[in-house]
């Protein structure tokens, strides 16, 4: 039996020392590590043994009662989030640890949306509870505030001596905890706690696991994970009552790619998720993207024809670890709802899956907000093609980095999800690479939108041989929605392969308007086109397609977006004229402050733009004891004369005679 759980919280809540002491109390290490010394078995990368904090997950596995389970330690820190999102998707369960002295977070709220959203059962280790102003009592409460009635929270123990070096946790009444939990949600439970009496052992094996899976009722444990205080009755707990994998079983061979790390001797590494099947060393499987549709799929007569994907190419797996304690062993094989380390393919990305296509909810955590520019330090004129090809390598890590370099350009475009990245990044670069890199100051990502609603058409019929014509419509949608494709054309006026050109094409244009930001919500129409059955050239669409979807956007206007913030500030009470001054002043809007004792809270919508600093001002004009939190909400339009342009990669299809050249290799990279 396998089960499969990633470890999740709020930075600094002790999530990789419970991962240590849960590798300890099992047997799979001899020695406890420490994240503050730097040999905490899942902190692997030297940035992270340095600095004391995760910044890539890790996977490890241990025995217990006879079960295999899979641990996946994820960062806690908000500007690696997206970490934390792939890992989702693997898991079976997830446990949410919480500082009891901190409470409750932003990001933890954040994780608890997020787990909500796509259904995934968890369960809380609430630690630290040796730390003065531990109020495990307070945190379950505020949990129950926050969910509204959507689960019931259960706590298996309690603390003792809470709040001082001699705490400890007691067990009350296993199976009254349990009765009264499940009195919530079942008539037959609730009868016999009316009557004083609890569950009796078998139906407690019957019903728990069933309300845990449905997300009815979260576990909630408590203790001290940096003395060991509760970790092996979390132990107990998880192998006899939390889901495991055969609840996400799959008939065909299947598992998703939530991870990829390089080697230097077997290249790329994709840690796998299992679903069904078995793969073993030497295997050939197909690798595919979430979105892969059959071509002998059936569908409707404006459903837009998928892009194709050669699931013929397959790649050969060269070997299979598993991960021990912070090693690796050869595995040589790894079967349906286990987990491990596939070398052999490079194919593999972020979020692809292995054998076939498993259907799962997604939730974003991270928002790259930011954009910098990298540079080498060297003037060499090897050093930017090596610059470039090391941080391709960081985005198939972490896909939000998104590293964008054209040929000929003298610097290298890249996302951040947050400050400390780019600190991150730099020590990355010189670790793996020997490389240093000069980043620019960040600036604002914004997007950008079709206005109105029209078409646009890309006609490719000179010089010969060459013939492909595009005509698109666009309509604006609400914000939020992002993109759609629709439309399919007779094959004897556009082959079907064709079609399929088109749809690849789009969705690259997608990445720049005429702004030159990702073009987003709205909703795109394929409603023309034509090969020529002699002078078409199956790469024809790729240069007709863009001057299409960039003559669109000029028909139909192209408006900019900005990303806002939500912000929650607390603060000293009389700060709270000067706090509502600074929100309106940013062009934010405000809930009315809620005022107790003598602190004032207030919640915002605020521009990303004009609040990127706000925490350090806060800090100076509230002699730091102010304090404030933030979540990413969403796109606006700009308001009059914000905003910016950002600068074009490559040449732009709306000069279609350089486009063309370009696109068909006549044109080097200097005459751009």
């Amino acid at each position: 039996m396998y089960r499969n759980l990633g470890i999740l919280a709020h930075v600094d809540a002790g999530k990789t020392t419970l991962t240590e002491q849960l590798l300890y109390t099992s047997g799979v290490i001899r020695d406890l590590g420490s994240v503050d010394d730097g040999t905490a078995r899942t902190d692997s990368l030297l940035v992270e043994r340095q600095r004391g904090i995760s910044v890539r997950s890790a996977t490890a596995s241990l025995k217990w009662n006879g079960e295999t389970v899979n641990i996946i330690d994820t960062p806690g820190h908000v500007d690696f989030a997206g970490e934390v999102e792939r890992c989702l998707e693997a898991l079976d369960f997830a446990i949410l640890v919480i500082s009891s002295p901190d409470g409750i977070k932003a990001h933890t709220e954040n994780l608890l949306n997020a787990l909500t959203q796509i259904g995934l059962p968890r369960m809380i280790f609430i630690n630290k509870l040796d730390r003065a102003g531990s109020d495990f009592k307070g945190i379950i409460s505020e949990l129950n505030r926050l969910s509204g009635g959507k689960t019931v929270y259960m706590p298996i123990n309690e603390p003792t001596g809470e709040g001082t070096d001699q705490c400890d946790i007691k067990a009350p009444s296993f199976s009254y905890a349990v009765t009264e939990a499940l009195a919530e949600i079942n008539d037959f439970a609730a009868e016999l706690f009316l009557i004083d009496e609890t569950l009796p052992p078998d139906r407690i094996e019957e019903m728990l696991p069933k309300a845990i899976h449905q997300n009815k009722i979260t576990p909630v444990m408590c203790g001290c994970a940096k003395k060991g205080i509760g970790v092996k009755e979390l132990l107990d707990f998880i192998t006899k009552y939390m889901p495991h994998a055969e609840y996400k079983r799959t008939e065909e061979t299947s598992g998703i790619i939530f991870k990829i790390d390089h080697d230097k001797a077997m290249g790329k590494i994709a840690h796998v998720r299992m679903f069904g099947g078995k793969i073993q060393n030497r295997d050939s499987v197909a690798v595919l993207s979430p979105n892969y549709v059959s071509q002998n799929t059936v569908a409707d007569d404006n459903s837009a024809i998928p892009v194709e994907e050669d699931v013929s190419a397959k790649d050969k797996v060269s070997q299979i670890r598993k991960a021990q304690g912070g090693r690796y062993s050869d595995a040589g094989i790894v079967n349906a709802g286990d987990i491990a380390a596939l070398c052999g393919l490079t194919k593999a990305k972020v979020g692809r899956f292995v054998g076939s296509v498993t259907p799962s909810k997604k939730y974003a955590l991270a928002h790259p907000l930011l954009r910098v520019r990298a540079t080498p330090v060297s003037d060499h004129p090897e050093a930017l093609p090596k610059l470039a090809l090391a941080l391709k390598e960081l985005s198939d890590e972490e896909p939000y980095i998104d590293a964008k370099w054209e040929n000929g350009q003298s610097e290298i475009v890249i996302n951040l999800t947050g400050s400390i990245q780019s600190e991150i990044l730099k020590s990355l670069l010189e670790e793996r690479y020997g490389l240093q890199a000069n980043f620019s100051a960040p600036t604002v990502i914004y997007r950008e939108t079709p206005t109105n609603k029209g078409t646009g058409l890309g006609v490719y019929t000179m010089p010969k041989p060459c013939w492909a014509i595009v005509n698109f419509m666009f309509e604006p949608m609400p914000r939020g929605y992002g993109v759609s494709y629709h439309g399919r054309l007779p094959n004897n006026q556009c082959f079907y392969k064709y079609q399929s050109h088109i749809h690849r094409s789009f969705n690259s244009c997608l990445e720049q308007g005429l702004h030159g930001w990702e073009v987003t919500d709205f909703k795109c129409t394929l409603i023309g086109g034509e090969h020529h059955t002699v002078h078409t050239h199956p790469l024809d669409f790729f240069v007709a397609t863009p001057m299409a979807f960039m003559n669109a956007l000029v028909n139909c206007g192209s408006t900019l977006l900005e990303p806002l913030l939500k912000m929650r500030i607390i603060a000293p009470a009389e700060l709270s004229g000067k706090l509502i001054t600074e929100i309106v002043r940013g062009g934010g809007e405000y809930d009315a402050p809620f005022v107790r004792d003598d602190t004032v809270t207030i919640d915002s919508i605020v521009p990303f733009a004009n609040f990127m600093d706000f925490p350090t001002r806060l800090a100076s004009f509230s002699s730091g004891r102010g304090v404030c939190s933030t979540q990413f909400y969403g796109y606006r339009e700009c308001p009059k004369g914000t905003g910016e342009d950002a600068p074009r990669r490559g040449v732009n299809p709306l000069d279609r005679s350089k486009w063309i050249l370009w696109a068909r290799g006549a044109l080097n990279e200097s005459q751009i």
